[in-house]
């Protein structure tokens, strides 16, 4: 069972954003606070949710949308005091066309700005004991550049090294930071995929994981163990071998 009870998640209509909220519905949270882009879909998860007894209060906004996304984090704040906001939205690239790279980094790293930035100030101003936990979706992927991904690799990198250093930046208000890096785990955006994915996890059992080490302040919580291990390895290796070895492997198409 979870000790955090009220929780905002945004891009929570599919993949790990889904999973997590209703993990949470099942495992005694109070308030959730969901967002998506589809309201079909984000209705559909709100009502499962529900069915396990808790407050969910749905909301159909673009995180790209700084005013909207800000107006949510506080007015939901109000409803129930947040003690965990995962900035979880992101996008795939696809074709590395001038729209789709601005729009995977508008959502990709904006959209967590968007979401994190005015949660972080409610947490600031707030003295009590309660749990304060900043959580953002980052990707194994962010490790290295990734040329067969190169926007989404770069964003999710810019997500990655933010939270990190905003861990130890918040750390004396009181305010637990922690990045998520997973591998490849069923969403709306592996379905696309064409390439192999190693290791490839169900959505369900990534939200699992991500809890129980959000419940331990675990910083970087990397998955599964033997992929974090190779993009590593990789990412230390000098680039004249790191890019031999990434022309040898299949591009997304």
């Amino acid at each position: 069972m979870t000790n955090i009870e009220n929780i905002l998640i945004t891009g929570a209509s599919s993949g790990i954003g889904e999973a997590l909220a209703l993990y949470y519905a099942a495992n005694g949270a109070k308030n959730l606070f969901l967002c998506g882009r589809n309201e079909e879909r984000l209705k559909a998860v709100a009502e499962k949710c529900r069915a396990y007894g808790v407050s969910v209060y749905e909301k159909v906004l673009n995180v790209t949308d700084k005013t909207q996304v800000e107006n949510w984090v506080k007015d939901s704040n109000e409803k129930a005091p947040l003690n965990l906001v995962f900035a979880n939205a992101g996008v795939s690239t696809g074709a590395e066309t001038c729209e789709h790279i601005y729009n995977t980094f508008n959502t990709n790293i904006f959209g967590v700005l968007n979401t994190i930035t005015p949660a972080i100030e409610i947490f600031q101003t707030r003295k009590d004991n309660s749990k304060k936990i900043i959580a953002m979706t980052a990707s194994i992927a962010g490790y290295h550049g990734l040329p067969a991904c190169p926007s989404y690799s770069a964003s999710k990198a810019c997500v990655k090294a933010y939270g990190e250093a905003m861990r130890e930046r918040l750390k004396k208000d009181g305010i637990q930071v922690s990045t998520i890096c997973p591998g490849f785990v069923r969403s709306r955006i592996t379905d696309k995929n064409t390439c192999p994915m190693p290791f490839f996890m169900e959505a369900n059992k990534a939200a699992e994981i991500i809890a129980k080490r959000l419940e331990k302040n675990v910083g970087l919580i990397a998955f599964p163990f033997p992929m974090r291990l190779s993009v590593y390895l990789l990412s230390i290796l000098p680039n004249c071998i790191s890019g031999f070895i990434y022309g040898k492997l299949p591009h997304k198409v």
